[in-house]
């Protein structure tokens, strides 16, 4: 039974699409098929298209189309991690001699992988300001460029870029959009709805949303994209197991409560950090002063669970702010139900250091969670002023 008959809510699209009751045992949840290979009746017989879990894989299916309904696109695929899920992308789009843009405060990850890998095979790159929309034509070179590379809101820095505006100037060079979603999830904004040809997500993160499985994600519209992007997926075999596929089903189910939270909590956060003295800068789009603020109301429904701030003592307090807190747990990766705090400069963002896009050393990113909001304010202010109390 398809949910396209009788609904169109996101909620009820997470906890449905893909996910009918078992037709063998009437199980609500979806059934976990650990096989690695399948019965075939007679040869090339294939029982619902299955023959070998790197192929496909009925659980992997599920998750498949349930990531494709979310972002309303036509192929869902996923992969073991999302780094896995960017890889495919870039070798289904890209060939030796071809240009890349990517935004001017990539995630680490991203920059390595574009720069270092696909850089030995003949890709090149340019990091730009993707807010600046002359300065991204600008940096396009024509019959080149393949690609341009998209986070909204960026990693660790929030900036947010018009994906419609940069939709139209890619596909008016004859390139394709690609949107990393991961920060905002499917749930807040939907890029292919704006004009993108293609979403990225690290599945480990909101989609998830427990910190209990690595994956990734792509979503595309284009069923001729799709193909090239299935043969990749199937001919590396960066596939997710079929637990890994069950639990980030599960984590979906959850995502618009868990986000609605994970929103409200931030801007509480963000609020108590705007007014605190120990800090400097407050990267938030939901705060009014934000430079993104305008486009990031515009393309999404709130403005995410992801808070970065600036110490005015510098890089020694936003070290020493790490290792203060006691709800926030210092740890890499973000968008599970517990709060995180990371010094990104020597962390996640480790591999652009001395790079043009290095990081802040005096930046602290946090990945708010679901707890209490006055448990997380409390935390956050004895923490501050802590350090306040230490500098003065």
């Amino acid at each position: 039974m398809s949910t396209d008959e009788f609904a169109d809510g996101f909620e009820t699209i997470a906890i449905h699409a893909g996910q009918d009751p078992d037709p063998g045992t009437g199980a609500v949840a979806p059934p976990l098929h650990l096989s690695s290979t399948f019965a075939q009746d007679g040869v090339g017989g294939l029982r619902g298209g299955f023959e070998y879990s790197r192929s496909g894989n009925p659980t992997r299916a599920a998750l498949e189309t349930c990531l494709a309904a979310l972002e309303g696109g036509r192929v869902g695929l996923a992969f073991s991690a999302g780094m896995a899920a960017t890889d495919t992308l870039l070798r289904a789009v890209c060939r030796p001699g071809d240009h890349v843009i990517i935004p001017a405060d990539a995630y680490g990850g991203t920059y390595r992988l574009i720069a270092r890998v696909l850089g030995e095979w003949g890709v090149e790159h340019s990091s730009v300001d993707l807010t600046d929309l002359e300065a991204t034509r600008a940096a396009v070179r024509p019959g080149v460029t393949r690609l341009v590379w998209c986070e909204t809101p960026t990693n660790p820095l929030l900036t947010i870029a018009d994906i419609a505006a940069l939709a139209s100037l890619a596909h008016d060079a004859g390139a394709l959009l690609a949107v990393d979603n991961t920060f905002a999830s499917p749930y807040l904004q939907q890029p292919l709805a704006l004009g993108a040809d293609a979403v990225v997500h690290s599945t480990t993160k909101y989609l998830g949303g427990h910190s209990d499985v690595v994956g990734g994600a792509i979503v595309v519209s284009d069923p001729e994209l799709g193909t090239q992007l299935r043969f990749l997926q199937n001919a590396a075999g960066a596939v997710p197991g079929p637990f890994d596929c069950w639990l980030v089903l599960r984590g979906i189910k959850t995502l618009a409560v868990r986000m609605d939270r994970h929103c409200a909590n931030a801007r509480g956060v963000a609020t108590l950090l705007a007014a605190h003295p120990a800090v400097s800068t407050v990267y938030y789009p939901g705060l009014p002063g934000h430079a993104g603020h305008g486009i990031a109301a515009k393309q999404m429904r709130d403005f995410g669970g992801m808070v970065s701030l600036t110490l005015r003592d510098g890089p020694r307090a936003a070290v020493e702010l790490c290792g203060r807190t006691r709800l926030f747990t210092l740890a890499e990766s973000l968008g599970g139900v517990e709060s995180l705090i990371e010094h990104p400069a020597s962390m996640t963002h480790a591999s652009v250091v001395n790079s043009p896009l290095a990081v802040p050393a005096e930046l602290v990113r946090l990945s708010v969670g679901i707890e209490s909001a006055d448990d997380l304010a409390a935390d956050l202010r004895r923490a501050l002023d802590g350090l306040s109390t230490r500098s003065a």
